[in-house]
């Protein structure tokens, strides 16, 4: 069973950066590159969104409004994934989520929230102005 597991999240002034990591465990040795990761974030009241992702052949994917800001990477070594944030803003408050499906070899790109099949507990960011 695939567990992942958000860490970094944090209170931060605008302009600040911050870097969220996603453990991923019960996957076997750098095995994370099989699988298509994101970031997702919610705010109450308001559906999740996806904030970036990477596909398993290493195509990415930035939201618009964090284009140029937020940078996803990942550790196949360390089986992590990663969300550098710069340039944080105050509506970048949110609930970040890392979530996972495993789509090597295959012709599926998840996209929106019922795509995926992995989920973390969420790490909180907040951004003061």
């Amino acid at each position: 069973q695939v567990r992942l597991v958000e860490s970094g999240g944090g209170s931060v002034q605008a302009g600040g950066s911050l870097r969220l990591s996603c453990a991923a465990s019960g996957l076997a040795y750098s095995d994370i590159y099989r699988y298509c990761m994101a970031w997702f974030r919610q705010v109450p009241g308001k559906e999740r969104e996806r904030v970036a992702s990477m596909d398993s052949d290493g195509g990415r994917y930035n939201l618009d409004s964090v284009k140029g800001r937020f940078t996803i990477s990942r550790d196949n070594a360390r089986n992590t994934l990663y969300l550098q944030m710069d340039s944080l803003k105050p509506e970048d408050t949110a609930m970040y989520y890392c979530a996972a499906r495993y789509c090597f070899g295959g012709t599926l790109r998840p996209r929106t929230e019922s795509d995926f099949t992995y989920w973390g507990l969420g790490t909180q960011v907040t951004v003061s102005s």
